[in-house]
């Protein structure tokens, strides 16, 4: 064995050099993609406050004129079938086969009162009163979804 001719390798340098670059990129393309994230659940969110929204209102058509009385029943008037006057029967529905999810709480419960927590703790997915003209809100913390 001798001294043979050196393997061509690449400096520390260079090396550093490379590891930089793609931090960089990293922290460009990474934030696209809760960008993106965000902007799917919005939609989704939308998506599903339009179909409850409209089944809502079929709701009234077949229920001489009134909406489901309260969050206590609200589930159970939509998802099930019922009479004229919402109570369990045969005549009219199920509207819905389940309450859509909320893809910012991740639930699907119902609130009669807006339930907001810092902490996340005892917040519904959505909350209804069927006194509001959009009968039923998603239930968030980020302001621009209340207007939905």
């Amino acid at each position: 064995m001798g001294c043979g001719k050196r393997q061509p390798a690449f400096t520390l340098i260079e090396l550093l050099i490379v590891v930089v670059i793609l931090g960089i990129i990293a922290a460009i393309v990474v934030p696209q993609f809760s960008i993106a994230t965000d902007d799917a659940k919005l939609s989704t969110l939308r998506t599903n406050l339009s179909t409850v929204r409209a089944q809502l209102q079929l709701y009234k058509l077949e229920h001489n004129d009134n909406f489901p009385t309260d969050n206590t029943t609200f589930e159970a008037q939509l998802t099930a079938k019922t009479d004229a006057a919402g109570a369990a029967g045969t005549d009219y529905g199920p509207y819905l086969m389940m309450i859509p999810e909320n893809p910012f709480t991740g639930t699907r419960d119902i609130k009669t009162a807006k339930v907001v927590d810092g902490s996340g703790a005892n917040k519904a997915a959505w909350y209804y009163l069927a006194t509001d003209t959009r009968l039923i809100r998603a239930n968030d913390t980020e302001a621009h979804h209340d207007d939905l």
